[in-house]
């Protein structure tokens, strides 16, 4: 079923009395655009409208040329297009050898007035209609690009349009175009979803107190467990991050099915989201930044996630982009500077935190005179503070971080305390035998309270250690090599003059991080001076490792 055009039939004052070429050129003379109004109006015009048509030429018994024009079954997308450039093709084809007697300078007169119009209507109705909204569809769109292209050579080769003016190319440039303006359309959308995704986490994060003693009240929940692709351990990130990392992978798999051109500006759009991470977050939670929190640890895990993952991306999708741009997919260079976000933050957390035990032992004023009351409480209190603090430390990062930067980060911090509080007891002087047992019950009392804290330490154990209540010293002595000298240390207040001499001269000593100078200060400062004294003091200097 369809409307049948009959131009023989329709132009009895027109086409049917074309019979001979000086009648066709009279009416080329005086009403070429009569002709080109008839022609736009019932035959190029219908072509590009309707969704299906049937053309073909036949010859009637007059020898006249007629066209006819069935309106047929409905093509779709790239189908469509296809269909419609050959319709006009045939239509053209007819123009050129009825009309104009294959006469490229009649030809182009005729173009010049048609082709304007003509390109509008097959852009408008035919070609904007056909453009994709999914990126993975313009593969698909390469087909009628292609179509386009040749269109346009079939009009150059019978003189509908020029050869030498680019102007006249009106639907290459439009589909040109469109491809390069929808990839930036696209990259420009997922920058802006993964702006307001950060911008949303920014903005959580920030409500929270950002204080190391935050509101106990307060939890992370907008964080998810992930597996390190190089390492056999589990962190968790930021709920952001799993949105823009979702949204990476989304837009390189869109890139792998889509064009050249718009798979460059997808797998920019992919990097750029990933930078965007690093652009915002720093400036956004500053004040949380510079304070230990959970949000801290958050960002720190996130970028130590991003440093091993970023690199796996190219081996995932490169092998699937368009063969010309393979070699360009590289993200390896953007994973240092994430992992060096990630040790900026981390190297900040754990000196805040010494800062933070440094403050509190500063107000044991150096340990001295324990055995008065008073200065023996201000010293336990300085210790509890530490034991608050580091308890309160491992609240917040032993549930979040990775075990293997939790282990690496607390024993840096409890190293500079044991440190901190070997030195000062090395450096006291003219010590009473009093005052040596209470500074040996206070290294005591540290080391217990700091027993869970030493636990969560061991994790390489097997499941048959794990039912031994006591921890083995020796487990903690290499990864704390400084919690072993502050163990001899308290040994020694209460070891005899000639005992502390065989031990420095077995090596003992040396091997738990001791100098002959610092043995040779502590027996100065506890023991009073004497024959004994002195001949020790020769041996040991007799003895310098």
């Amino acid at each position: 079923m369809g409307s049948v055009w009959n131009l023989d039939n329709n132009l009895d004052s027109n086409l049917e009395r074309w019979d001979n070429p000086k009648e066709v050129v009279d009416v080329l003379d005086y009403g070429l655009a009569k002709v080109t109004d008839f022609m736009m109006k019932h035959a190029i015009g219908p072509a590009i409208t309707n969704k299906g048509i049937g053309i073909w030429e036949e010859p009637n018994r007059d020898s006249a040329a007629m066209l006819r024009i069935n309106l047929s079954s409905e093509h779709h997308g790239e189908t469509e297009v296809v269909a419609i450039f050959s319709s006009l093709i045939q239509i053209i084809k007819f123009i050129y050898k009825f009309v104009c007697f294959e006469n490229g300078i009649w030809m182009q007169c005729f173009g010049r007035l048609v082709w304007p119009r003509m390109s509008e209507l097959i852009i408008s109705q035919c070609l904007s209609k056909a453009v994709p909204e999914d990126a993975t569809k313009m593969v698909e769109f390469e087909n009628i690009i292609r179509s386009t292209s040749e269109f346009e050579n079939s009009l150059k080769e019978m003189n509908f349009i020029s050869f030498n003016n680019k102007s006249e190319e009106r639907l290459s440039h439009f589909i040109h175009n469109v491809e390069v303006h929808f990839a930036s359309k696209k990259k420009n959308e997922i920058l802006a979803k993964a702006r307001k995704i950060l911008l949303q986490f920014c903005s959580l994060e920030a409500t929270s107190n950002s204080g190391m003693l935050f509101d106990d009240a307060y939890e992370v929940t907008s964080v998810h467990a992930v597996d390190l692709l190089f390492q056999p351990e589990r962190c968790f990130v930021s709920s952001a991050l799993c949105q823009v990392m979702q949204l990476v992978h989304e837009t390189l798999k869109d890139a792998c099915l889509s064009s050249a051109r718009v798979a460059k500006e997808l797998y920019h759009a992919s990097r750029d989201v990933l930078l965007l991470y690093k652009a915002i977050i720093p400036m956004k939670l500053a004040k949380q930044l510079h304070n230990v929190s959970q949000q801290a640890v958050i960002v720190h895990n996130d970028c130590y996630y991003l440093s091993q993952e970023i690199p796996g991306l190219t081996f995932e999708y490169r092998a699937d982009f368009p063969s010309c741009l393979k070699k360009f997919i590289v993200f390896v260079d953007i994973a240092p500077s994430f992992y060096q976000m990630a040790e900026n933050i981390l190297q900040e957390q754990i000196q805040l935190v010494v800062s933070k035990l440094k403050e509190a032992l500063d107000g044991a004023d150096g340990f001295q005179n324990t055995h008065q009351q008073q200065q023996f409480e201000l010293a336990s209190f300085s210790i509890n503070q530490v034991v608050f603090i580091l308890g309160k430390v491992r609240v917040i990062w032993e549930p979040l971080m990775a075990a293997s930067t939790y282990k690496r980060s607390m024993c840096i911090i409890l190293d500079s305390f044991f440190s901190r509080i070997t030195k000062d007891l090395l450096l006291l002087d003219d010590m009473a035998a009093e005052e040596t047992l209470q500074l040996q019950r206070l290294i005591h009392m540290a080391l217990e309270k700091l027993s869970p804290l030493f636990q969560s330490l061991i994790t390489e154990i097997s499941e048959k250690d794990k039912l031994i209540k006591e921890i083995s010293p020796s487990l903690l002595d290499e990864l704390l090599p400084s919690l072993s000298k502050l163990r001899r240390l308290a040994d020694l207040f209460d070891m005899s003059l000639k005992s502390i001499t065989t031990i420095w001269e077995s090596g003992e000593l040396a091997n738990c991080g001791f100098t002959s100078s610092e043995i040779e200060n502590f027996i100065r400062a506890v023991f009073t001076d004497s024959p004994l004294r002195k001949e020790c003091l020769w041996r040991i200097q007799s003895t310098k490792t």
